[in-house]
């Protein structure tokens, strides 16, 4: 039987039962906080994060895996996997894409499939349940690369930030600039765009219409059909609970889960952002 190996990055903050049950490799984006540099998700975890986050006094900076780290993951995986599928952050806001293509143009043992989700996060999360559970069914590595791409192709993502300060001076934020500098009260609701990049969609007032228009954006895209969905959150738990309530009274959930965004994209968004992954069981 083929066997396919998955490997992914810290963006997608995968719970560690997921990473146990279909073995999947993760690769740690960095942290540069000051004289300090954290590993996301292995040095630091969203907890100690948004705790010194409160304190610091100025914004850490963040940046990708190595074409190395992406080489000795191959060279690992390939001692029992005849094939690597590759779903990565993606190259809209962050450079991991070319660090793993550069890797897998100077590797040769198994073939790797490298994929730009063009999202990250929960998003990502959906995107690679699809190729892990494909490789867990004993498929091809081009059945597991197209279980991956189909996702891609059908996944929506929305997601409300407190401010925008965060995206901005971190160079994440596309068309969404515009709106900075708008009354404290009023929410961009941002989306990714097709180049992968983070957008501005509309504003609404108040944090609450913000979490409801999210609903309706994603009834939009699943116009009555089953749905796989994916909640993430910074460092706000419990309005997390209650948005993923509501997602579950509108929606026909095929699956639903809850993940926190990595330290590396809480820095970008910043605390109580709130976001929702959505892709229609079929079409």
């Amino acid at each position: 039987m083929t066997k396919i190996a998955i490997l992914t990055d810290s963006t997608a903050n995968l719970p560690a039962e997921w990473i146990k049950q279909y073995n999947i490799r993760v690769i740690p984006l960095k942290i540069h906080w000051g004289n300090d540099t954290f590993l996301d998700g292995v040095d630091i975890t969203p907890n100690e994060f948004y705790a010194r986050l409160t304190h610091s006094k100025f914004l850490p900076t963040t940046s990708q895996p190595s074409p190395q780290d992406f080489l000795q993951a191959f060279e690992s995986l390939a001692d029992q996997a005849d094939g690597i599928v590759v779903p990565l952050i993606s190259s809209g806001i962050s450079g991991s894409v070319n660090s793993a293509q550069a890797a897998a143009r100077l590797f040769t043992r198994v073939p790797v499939e490298i994929i730009d989700t063009h999202i990250t996060s929960m998003g990502q999360v959906l995107i690679i349940l699809a190729a892990a559970r494909a490789a867990e069914q004993g498929k091809s590595l081009e059945e597991v690369r197209r279980a991956a791409d189909e996702v891609v192709k059908r996944l929506h993502v929305f997601f409300a930030v407190d401010t925008l300060e965060y995206l901005h001076r971190g160079g994440r934020i596309n068309g969404a600039s515009r709106y900075l500098g708008t009354a404290l009260d009023i929410k961009p609701i941002l989306f990714f765009n097709s180049e992968g990049k983070i957008d501005a969609l509309e504003r609404v007032r108040t944090k609450r219409k913000a979490l409801q228009r999210l609903i309706t954006l994603a009834e939009q895209q699943a116009i009555g059909h089953p749905v796989h969905v994916g909640i993430v959150h910074a460092n706000v738990p419990r309005a997390a609970q209650e948005f993923r309530d509501e997602a579950e009274k509108h929606l026909k959930c095929k699956e639903i889960f809850t993940v926190e965004f990595s330290p590396v994209i809480g820095v970008h968004v910043g605390p109580g952002t709130i976001g929702i992954a959505i892709y229609t069981e079929d079409q």
